[in-house]
């Protein structure tokens, strides 16, 4: 999409700064080369050279023993909570805004009969372990209660606004869940950027997993698909359920090509989005009116809250920033999320704060460290003149 707005002369200019999710992001020239070039054959009988290459190279990364490819990180989920919950009428303890919970159609429910039983995520995406424990079902009341098997963690914890789990934690969980008999489910969604911030091996994050689901659409900016890892039975069970489910596919090379550009290139380029989101979370703070956490902004995502007192409301804002090319998401009518990714630049960050009203430009140009006087920046960049570019 292409949109125009006037500056400060009669001259139109044409920019876009998508800023509602990570999963936005165009495949890259080397994705799509790859794509073309992949070597592929039929996956639902096994027999994709590259597909077998990325899960074999997932699996290596995450330290598991195998790798699965699937369409989405939902049906990711939704395969390994019904692995481990394989008999109707299992529970999950996971938390309750968890991505699980709150934004997956409700399927571990409809179609696999578990029940989900939640517990109060807390500001920083953990659950209280003495709260997880008090969760789980005593096996003396099976007559009555549903039966206890699983337990779900989701590092980073996007509702809370990709806060990072640690690895000593998410130890601690593990080992409350040997220690009664269940397994451990991670949504890893973002698991790479939880690894970056934290400077911590992916692998030492998850060590303590039974199985994880990643996805490689979202930080990591591949077109399509997410990857399960487990155990060699975990993943033999695992794959039976993807054809049932409809997730069988056939040259899915042609996919898993541009995931293997995205694991090589991407993974590097995490940590400059995280220091995007907080230089853009400080300048939004500096602003009348809005309100933002910035010490709780660790990896990519942004939470904006509208104070009260404000003439802004989120609808405002956003139709203003919409004329200026910059789409946010909307959750609620005084809240909205910002996402960042490796097709946002330092320019769209500023740009992005530029167009917000009562913007502070001196104040927030310190914050950056840029050393670019901003007035210098749009004179240079917006307001020389330009011929019109015809919209596509």
């Amino acid at each position: 999409m292409a949109y125009y707005w006037r500056t400060g002369s009669s001259e139109m200019v044409t920019r876009t700064v998508d800023l509602r999710s990570d999963t936005v992001t165009k495949p890259t020239e080397a994705m799509r080369a790859a794509m073309a070039n992949a070597e592929v054959d039929d996956d639902v009988l096994g027999a994709d050279p590259t597909a077998s290459r990325l899960e074999n190279e997932m699996a290596k990364i995450m330290g598991k023993e195998a790798a699965l490819f699937v369409p989405s990180g939902t049906m990711g989920n939704l395969i390994s909570v019904l692995v481990h919950c394989n008999i109707r009428g299992s529970e999950v303890i996971l938390g309750d805004i968890s991505h699980i919970h709150i934004y997956e159609n409700g399927g571990i429910s409809t179609i696999g009969g578990v029940h989900p039983r939640t517990v109060k995520n807390n500001p920083d995406g953990t659950m209280d372990i003495d709260l997880i424990e008090a969760a789980i079902r005593d096996p003396r009341g099976e007559i009555v209660f549903p039966t206890t098997r699983l337990i779900c963690l989701e590092n980073s914890q996007a509702n809370c606004g990709g806060r990072c789990l640690s690895a000593e934690y998410t130890d601690k969980v593990g080992e409350l869940a040997k220690k009664h008999g269940l397994k451990l489910h991670i949504d890893g969604a973002r698991i790479f950027n939880a690894s970056v911030a934290l400077g911590v091996p992916v692998h030492r994050l998850v060590q303590a997993a039974d199985s994880v689901s990643v996805c490689l659409s979202k930080g990591l900016g591949a077109p399509v698909g997410s990857v399960i890892v487990g155990s060699k039975s975990f993943i033999a069970k695992a794959k039976i359920l993807r054809k049932t489910l409809g997730g069988g596919m056939r040259q899915v090379g042609i996919l898993c090509a541009a995931a293997l550009v995205a694991i090589q290139e991407n993974v590097r380029k995490l940590e400059d989005d995280h220091k995007k989101a907080k230089v853009l979370a400080e300048g939004l703070s500096q602003i009348k009116g809005l309100k933002v956490d910035v010490a709780a902004v660790e990896t990519n995502i942004i939470y904006v809250d509208i104070e009260g007192s404000s003439k802004l409301s989120v609808e405002k804002l956003s139709k203003n920033l919409e004329q200026h090319g910059i789409v946010v998401m909307p959750e609620g009518p005084m809240r909205f999320r910002i996402v960042l990714h490796h097709q946002i630049s330092e320019s769209d960050v500023q740009y992005t704060l530029s167009c917000i009203p009562n913007y502070n430009v001196p104040n927030i140009w310190k914050l950056a460290n840029t050393g670019v006087l901003y007035a210098k920046h749009i004179e240079e960049t917006y307001r020389k003149p330009r011929k019109r570019e015809e919209d596509d």
